[in-house]
């Protein structure tokens, strides 16, 4: 209730402090949609998978680092994000689970929105300048791969999943070219194994996914239908991504390598993700597409721990 007096009103303390409570959440919110917060910590975490990977006697643990990385990790995965979806915000309003984003929904306005992207990237790429002027490199790359080709050719062709793996397989190689200053053998099969997920992975999402990302007119799958064709595929670069997994257990990695007994449980990560690409093949449901969704992501996070465990406790 509101008290008048000569004119003037006066807001109860109560309502304002709410009032202020309510504005700071919804700001809160709206910065984690537009930078997908769950997104870009899972990212950060390969990076810090890779960061803990190659440190080593001739390069040391650093916290400042570390904590560069992280900063500037989560900045630029956070404004790849807010770019996409300034680009594709008359798309995102089509489709039922990104209708509520900030932008589409009308919450935040598409210049606030490219403000927010811009400065993330200023301050990220600062961030990883001060790592070392590579991992800055690779964190510009990744932005411009995500932002200028793989977001526009969404609706363009399926291959935009091939392009979009790039960037996507970056944060894996940029914490191990963090802690070393190079890119060598060792970064580029962090790479690689971060790659070949992606397929796997985002296939199962276009697939159980595939009415919302029709209604955009989106291109997710490699046929651009749930067929057998896609299924099969599926299974191919599984198949891959189990072979460029255990590749640290040959030796030929330089000094990322595994044990016997890590490669073992690798192996065993890697066909039990097989199993549901096989199920998938095999039933071509959006079920079974989305439990291979959820093994994948199980998958990465568990073969990044193994990786770790394996090298402080061999």
């Amino acid at each position: 209730m509101y008290l008048c007096t000569r004119f003037k009103i006066y807001k109860p303390k109560a309502l304002n402090a709410t009032l202020n409570t309510f504005s700071i959440k919804s700001v809160f919110i709206d910065f984690k949609e537009i930078t997908k917060a769950g997104l870009a910590v899972s990212v950060l975490f390969s990076s810090i998978a890779g960061y803990l990977l190659g440190f080593n006697v001739d390069n040391p643990f650093s916290w400042s680092v570390f904590f560069f990385l992280v900063i500037g990790g989560y900045c630029m995965v956070g404004a790849s994000n807010a770019f996409n979806q300034v680009i594709e915000k008359d798309l995102d309003i089509l489709m039922d689970r990104t209708k509520n984003r900030p932008v589409p929904s009308g919450r935040m306005s598409v210049n606030t929105a490219l403000i927010i992207a811009s400065l993330l990237t200023i301050i990220g790429l600062i961030m990883l300048y001060l790592i070392n002027p590579k991992t800055a490199m690779f964190g510009a790359i990744s932005i411009f791969l995500y932002t200028s080709l793989y977001t526009p050719l969404k609706t363009q062709t399926p291959l935009s999943v091939f392009v979009g793996a790039i960037p996507g397989a970056i944060p894996f190689m940029l914490g191990w070219v963090a802690s070393s200053g190079s890119f060598g053998i060792e970064a580029g099969t962090l790479f690689l194994i971060q790659f070949f997920w992606q397929f796997p992975h985002f296939w199962a999402i276009g697939w159980f996914l595939f009415e919302d990302y029709e209604k955009a007119g989106f291109f997710m799958l490699p046929t651009g239908k749930r067929d057998k064709s896609t299924a099969l595929q599926t299974i191919l670069y599984t198949v891959w991504l189990i072979g460029a997994s255990l590749l640290p257990v040959l030796g030929y990695t330089g000094q990322f390598f595994i044990t016997p007994i890590s490669a073992i449980i690798v192996a065993l990560l890697g066909f039990w993700m097989l199993f549901y690409a096989v199920k998938l093949y095999q039933e071509k449901t959006a079920k079974a597409a989305k439990s291979l969704m959820l093994t994948s992501v199980f998958y990465i996070t568990a073969l990044q721990v193994v990786y770790i465990a394996d090298k402080f406790l061999r």
